[in-house]
């Protein structure tokens, strides 16, 4: 079997990285401040409801991240 975790707030962090956006962006598209957007990057969990907060900002899926990891889970 592959992989069978994932860390959301890395994966969150790298997609900010990847988007060359910062902080700030993410703290104000999500009503928030800069120091709850970091808390987010070291949460290997975050709320269904933050998650999709956070996939509507970047514009990026990341329920997709779980969908692959259950269907390579259940071969």
């Amino acid at each position: 079997m592959g992989k069978t975790y994932i860390h959301i707030g890395k994966e969150i962090h790298n997609e900010l990285l990847n988007q060359q956006k910062s902080v700030l962006w993410l703290s104000q598209q999500l009503g928030c401040n800069r120091t709850n957007i970091y808390n987010i990057f070291i949460r290997e969990s975050i709320s269904t409801d933050l998650l999709l907060k956070v996939s509507i900002a970047l514009k990026k899926d990341f329920f997709a991240l779980y969908t692959k990891l259950y269907k390579e889970s259940t071969k």
